[in-house]
């Protein structure tokens, strides 16, 4: 088995991949929002449900961003943290 730090070198650690929501409102919010997807495609036509689904890919694309920022945000907090409990 490889080492933590081979599998990240190696490109085989992909954290987003995880990025799974434990939270019990996950399966019920994930729900709705498809339910309503599938009401604005009866109620739009197809020009204008692309539009609304070409929208929702850059709020994707944005989010991605963010959970990525938001994840080493996070990880030099955590390397912060260890290395002021080993310096002091």
């Amino acid at each position: 088995m490889p080492s933590f730090l081979e599998s990240l070198y190696y490109g085989q650690l992909n954290p987003v991949e995880k990025a799974v929501s434990n939270d019990p409102q996950y399966r019920n919010l994930s729900r709705q929002i498809s339910e309503s997807m599938n009401a604005w495609k009866k109620r739009l036509t197809d020009d204008e449900f692309q539009e609304l689904e070409d929208m929702l890919d850059l709020y994707r694309q944005v989010q991605g961003l963010e959970m990525a920022a938001s994840f080493a945000d996070g990880f030099r907090l955590g390397a912060m943290m260890i290395v002021e409990v080993y310096s002091n």
